[in-house]
C-alpha cells in the first residue's frame, strides 16, 4: 500500500456515505422515525460506548465476541463500543425509565462489530429497530411483527418472506429428554448446521425413550409453509404442555398476520434458534429474493432487564438502514434546488431568504462560477425580469 493510500483507505467493513447516498439514508431515517411515532414509539439515543460489565450482563457470549473493547483513560475501566442497541434500550427501560406501564421505544444509530455477519460485509450497520416493554401477551408480539412488515413495505422491499419459530419448543423437548448442558449444546449445534446424518448418529447413542428420540429427530424436519404447524402437532403430540402451547401461540400469530398482510409469505421453521440464549419466545427473520441472509430479525426476550434490577417482558426487531435504502425507488438527479446568481443585489438577497424560509433549497453561485443550472442538474433558477427576481424553470 502506498503512503497516499494509507491516508484515505478505510478499514474492511467500514463504509461512508457520499452526498446522494447520505441524502437517501437521511430521508429514510426521518420517514421511519415518523412512521414509528404514529404507532406510539418514542425515540431513544443510547450511548456509543458503555462500561464492559454493563454490556456483558445483557449481551451474552456471542455479542461479547462482537464487541470492540477500549480503555477509559479517565479511570482505567474497560468500555465496549456497542455492537447491538437492543440490550442498551432494555437497560434504559429497566433502569432509567422505570415506568410500570408499557413502553414503546425506537432507535437508530451506527453499531460497530469486530466481524460482519451481514451479507454486505459491513461491520458498522446503521441499526434501526423498535422494542415494546411491559407486555407478555400475544398482542405485543403481533404489534411488533406488524410494525416490522410496515417498515419493509414502506421501504418497497419486494416479496417479503417471514420465517418464524419459537424457542420454547426446543427448550421443552430438551427438558423432557433430560439432556445435560453438554448434550443440549451438541443438539443445538447440530440443529444450527442442519446436519441430519450427524443427528441420526447422535440420537442412536442417546439414552432416552423411543418417543422422545422420535420428537428430537422430527424437530429439524419441521419447516415449510404454515401447514407445518399441523405436522408438528402430529409429530410432537407426546411433548410437554409448554411445547404444545408454543405451537398454539404460533398458530394464532400466523392467522392474525395472514388476515392483515395476505401478501406477506410465512415460513415456519421450528429448529430456527438464532439467538437462543437471548430469546425466550417467538423468533423470526425477514427475507426477500436475491439476498443471502435476513434483512431484519427479532423476537421475544423477556427478563433481559433483570440484570439491571427489573425484569420486564420485551419484544422487538432490528434491521439495517443501509440494507433497506437500496429498495427505495431511484432518486431523481434533480433534488429540487434553485440556482441563484452571484449578483450582489438586496432584492435578490430578500428573494433568496424568502424562498429558504418556505423550505426551498437555494444554491447561490459564487463569483467566477460559470456553470448553468442545467449543467448542475437543476431545473429551476432565479432570473431578473422586468425589475424583479422571478423563479423560472430551466
Amino acid at each position: 500500500m502506498s503512503n497516499a493510500n494509507q491516508y484515505w483507505a478505510l478499514p474492511d467493513g467500514i463504509n461512508e456515505a457520499l452526498p446522494i447516498d447520505a441524502a437517501r439514508l437521511e430521508r429514510l431515517r426521518r420517514e421511519l422515525l415518523d412512521l414509528y411515532a404514529t404507532w406510539g414509539y418514542q425515540l431513544v439515543m443510547p450511548p456509543m460506548v458503555e462500561y464492559l460489565e454493563s454490556l456483558r450482563i445483557a449481551q451474552g457470549t456471542d455479542l461479547d465476541l462482537q464487541t470492540f473493547k477500549v480503555t477509559d483513560q479517565l479511570n482505567g475501566r474497560m468500555m465496549g463500543v456497542r455492537a447491538d442497541m437492543t440490550p442498551q434500550v432494555a437497560r434504559m427501560d429497566a433502569h432509567r425509565l422505570r415506568a410500570n406501564e408499557i413502553n414503546r421505544l425506537c432507535y437508530i444509530g451506527t453499531v460497530l462489530r469486530t466481524k460482519s455477519f451481514h451479507r454486505d460485509g459491513s461491520r458498522a450497520p446503521l441499526q434501526v429497530g423498535a422494542e415494546l416493554f411491559g407486555h407478555a401477551g400475544i398482542d405485543s408480539d403481533v404489534e411488533i411483527l406488524a410494525l416490522l412488515i410496515q417498515t419493509l413495505m414502506h421501504c418497497h422491499v419486494p416479496d417479503i418472506l417471514l420465517g418464524i419459530g419459537h424457542v420454547e419448543i426446543f427448550s421443552g423437548l430438551v427438558a423432557q429428554a433430560k439432556l445435560d448442558e453438554v448434550e443440549q449444546k451438541h443438539y443445538l449445534a447440530i440443529l444450527e448446521r442442519k446436519s441430519l446424518p450427524e443427528l441420526d448418529q447422535w440420537l442412536a447413542k442417546l439414552t432416552c425413550s423411543d418417543e422422545i428420540r422420535a420428537m428430537l429427530h422430527a424437530l429439524p424436519r419441521l419447516y415449510g409453509g404454515v401447514e407445518v404447524l399441523q405436522d408438528a402437532r402430529n409429530a410432537l403430540q407426546l411433548a410437554q404442555p409448554n411445547v404444545l402451547a408454543a405451537l398454539d401461540y404460533l398458530q394464532q400469530i400466523v392467522e392474525t398476520l395472514q388476515r392483515h398482510y395476505p401478501t406477506c409469505r410465512i415460513h415456519i421453521d421450528l429448529a430456527e434458534l438464532s439467538g437462543y440464549s437471548y430469546h425466550t419466545g417467538i423468533v423470526y427473520a425477514a427475507y426477500t429474493p436475491g439476498t443471502g441472509s435476513e434483512i431484519a430479525r427479532g423476537g421475544r426476550y423477556d427478563g433481559i432487564g433483570e440484570a439491571f434490577g427489573r425484569s420486564r417482558p420485551a419484544t422487538g426487531f432490528s434491521t439495517n438502514l443501509h440494507e433497506l435504502v437500496q429498495y427505495l425507488p431511484a432518486a431523481l438527479m434533480d433534488n429540487g434546488a434553485i440556482l441563484a446568481p452571484a449578483t450582489q443585489d438586496p432584492a435578490l438577497d430578500q428573494a433568496i431568504a424568502q424562498l429558504r424560509l418556505q423550505g426551498e433549497c437555494v444554491i447561490r453561485a459564487l463569483a467566477g462560477q460559470v456553470s448553468t443550472a442545467a449543467e448542475l442538474g437543476l431545473t429551476r433558477q432565479l432570473v431578473y425580469t422586468n425589475g424583479q427576481w422571478i423563479l423560472n424553470k430551466v
